[in-house]
């Protein structure tokens, strides 16, 4: 299978879970608006969320899978499955004890590390704790989960793992529109959404669980032991879930910052999830098919393919990412405006704030993609130590920068303490790659990206250009379809105009896509021509 059908297996489900994302937050903009109920579930759901993608997706995807690649490349399916059940022992078992201690602690955590800030509302207060208190169990689920998704990744079966998530916003969707059609208040939607989370985390470890007995592989249960295979794995998990989860992390910072402001965590919640959109469609998809991909290549001692791999995926990434940082800087108040502007959203005035945040989100997009594809580079090599440094100063920077822009700006000067953070740890892991060695001279990625910087910014002219003939459409006063057909129309002259410039000029070829995406097992005596 070629690596571009491999990034589209996975974005396809990313892209399904994404679209699905968009109707949960419309449908809660609509509910809850900004106001107190809204951002006590957002601070609610990001801490369980934020240990899910720290302690699950981003240490088992940078230390379980090459691990678990090695030991089919070593002992064969056997070998694999015993050693994913001696981790599931393990894993299981400290989840247990974390969940009961935090479920215990829950008030303390929110008072003094989810959200501060709402001390001074005790009914906020008392709200997010018990809405935290249902919904981190979660944790157990996506973490046993996330241990599947790597068993089948390394499997070469992507689309279980990627289509598991759709099902989170499919029933959190189902009960807004039953919360919608049965006219409930605001907190009784908040516990719905509680619960519904909870059971959406049970669903999608059933759906990976099933899909890797499918796969061959049975796991039983094993009295926890600390093998050598699981102090490995614990040794490079840790350093790993720091560096794979940083945007989390500085997003769990930013929520902490914003809680000392009314609406400051549902705006900054509301605007993460579109710019989510290509972040998880691009980014999270080259991340999850290049690790495996790249440890594969390494290990059989392929130098020129890893090469192949790392600049191919770096190319793909700014095809996609830097005309969607274009739209958004350009476009987000009429983004905003058509997917959030009604119900309790309308009525608190909301657009403008949210509309600034995104735009900054999307200055920092291609920042937290290319993190994404150049971080493979080290755990492929089982070298976990070196991002959580760079992840360490990202935090830092973020943090400084948040408290000093906080009091003047509110919540865009969180979007933007975020944005810097991600392009200084994006600098520091390919300028580390470079000067390892790790990151060969790419002729064709060198000439190729200006060209796509080019095209994308003529295609943002053009779209403020284009605005300001559609202003009377895209406004408050015109109707919803009105609004959302301008849209529509608007992004659709930009693609043609994209892409029509990104091929024109040179920045993307169709002999690119089908040479140089495609995975051909190259060897060291057949290099991988850069066609001039």
């Amino acid at each position: 299978m070629s690596l571009i059908k491999k990034f589209a297996t996975v974005a396809s489900g990313t892209l399904m879970s994404r679209l699905l994302g968009f109707a949960r937050e419309m449908l809660m903009a609509a509910a809850l608006g900004t106001g107190p109920v809204a951002d006590a579930f957002y601070a609610a759901f990001q801490f369980p969320n934020t240990f899910r993608r720290l302690f699950a997706e981003g240490a088992f995807n940078a230390a379980f899978v090459p691990l678990f690649a090695k030991e089919i490349e070593a002992n064969g399916v056997d070998g694999a499955k015993r050693f994913s059940e001696e981790v599931f022992g393990v894993l299981f078992s400290v989840l247990l004890v974390l969940t009961i201690a935090m479920e215990l602690a829950m008030p303390l955590i929110v008072r003094f590390i989810v959200a501060p800030g709402f001390a001074a509302d005790p009914d906020k207060y008392d709200l997010t704790v018990a809405l935290a208190t249902i919904m981190f169990p979660y944790l157990i689920c996506m973490s046993l989960g996330a241990m599947m998704a790597g068993m089948l990744n390394s499997l070469r079966r992507y689309f279980a793992a990627a289509v598991a998530p759709v099902f989170l916003n499919v029933i959190l969707v189902g009960v807004l529109a039953n919360a919608w059609y049965n006219g409930h208040d605001g907190l009784k939607v908040g516990y719905a959404l509680a619960w519904g989370v909870l059971a959406a985390g049970i669903v999608q470890l059933a759906i990976v669980w099933i899909a890797v007995r499918h796969a061959g592989i049975s796991i039983g249960f094993r009295r926890p032991k600390m093998t050598p295979n699981v102090k490995r794995l614990l040794w490079l998990a840790l350093p790993a879930a720091i560096t794979g989860g940083i945007t989390q992390i500085n997003t769990l910072i930013g929520t902490a910052i914003a809680s000392g402001q009314d609406s400051a965590v549902s705006s900054l919640n509301l605007a993460d999830r579109i710019y989510q959109l290509p972040l998880g469609v691009v980014g999270v998809a080259v991340a999850i098919v290049l690790l495996p991909e790249l440890s594969r290549a390494l290990k059989s001692g392929n130098r020129i393919e890893a090469a192949n791999l790392q600049n191919r995926s770096v190319e793909f990434t700014l095809f996609l990412t830097l005309p969607a940082t274009a739209a958004l800087l350009v476009m987000s108040e009429p983004i905003v405006r058509v997917l959030y502007e009604r119900g309790a959203f309308a009525a608190s005035n909301s657009t403008p704030v949210v509309a600034s945040i995104l735009a900054i989100f999307g200055l920092g997009l291609p920042a937290f993609v290319l993190i994404k594809a150049f971080t493979p580079g080290f755990f492929a090599r089982e070298d976990t130590r070196t991002p959580m440094y760079f992840a360490a100063i990202s935090v830092a920077v973020n943090i400084s920068v948040a408290l000093t822009l906080f009091p003047s700006m509110g919540a865009p000067g969180i979007a933007a303490a975020s944005a810097i953070a991600g392009w200084i740890n994006a600098a520091m892991l390919l300028g580390t790659l470079i000067w390892r060695g790790h990151w060969d001279r790419d002729a064709g990625l060198i000439r190729r990206a200006p060209r796509l910087v080019i095209a994308s910014a003529i295609m943002a002219a053009g779209l403020w250009y284009a605005m300001g003939f559609a202003e009377q459409w895209l406004g408050s006063a015109a109707p919803f379809y009105t609004q959302a057909a301008a849209l529509a129309v608007l992004i659709a002259g930009a693609v043609i105009v994209y892409f029509g410039l990104a091929f024109g000029i040179g920045g993307a070829d169709f002999g690119m896509l089908r040479r140089n995406i495609k995975r051909n097992r190259a060897t060291p005596t057949e290099p991988v021509v850069e066609p001039e």
